[in-house]
């Protein structure tokens, strides 16, 4: 038996203060949140000692998983990253000023705008994946191959529905 999380404590005062309501939900989404959260902070940790900030990582990827010639248009970028215009053009700007991206008129649109990912962005993204990726199996290493399949199933029938 795991001993109680910080969800459990919430989740024993709502069941005394309200015996009336099911709480099971909420030890669902009460760590899911609170996953969330942390992952963030700790998948942050490879970026920032790059330079990089918030979502910077995600425009470098996004732009990278392209393929030749790492180009998108802002609103590609936008579904693929799953963020705002306002998100995406912030991001760009700043990677702009560290030279990792440059935005040029499409050749087909000079209304149209696209973000092309620079020899220096793709040389810091490349460095960065394997790290990443690295943190990443390190922050699952709780879960063995077995569960974290099942995890990934479960997260992807959720998101479906949701979605």
């Amino acid at each position: 038996m795991e001993p109680p999380d910080a969800v459990d404590a919430i989740a024993e005062q709502w069941a005394r203060e309200r015996p009336d309501l099911d709480v099971g939900p909420m030890l669902v989404i009460g760590r899911l949140h609170r996953a969330a959260d942390l992952l963030d902070q700790r998948l942050r940790d490879v970026f920032a000692q790059a330079g990089l900030g918030n979502g910077d990582f995600d425009v470098l990827a996004s732009l990278r998983r392209a393929g030749a010639p790492f180009t998108l248009s802002p609103t590609e970028l936008g579904a693929t990253m799953m963020v705002t215009s306002g998100a995406v053009t912030k991001r760009v700007d700043r990677l702009e000023r560290l030279g990792l991206v440059e935005r040029r008129i499409a050749d087909d649109d000079a209304r149209g705008r696209l973000v092309i990912l620079t020899l220096a962005g793709r040389r810091l993204q490349e460095s960065l994946h394997p790290q990443h990726l690295a943190n990443e199996d390190r922050l699952l290493a709780p879960l063995d191959q077995a569960e974290r399949h099942q995890l990934a199933g479960l997260l992807k029938k959720l998101l479906q529905s949701l979605e």
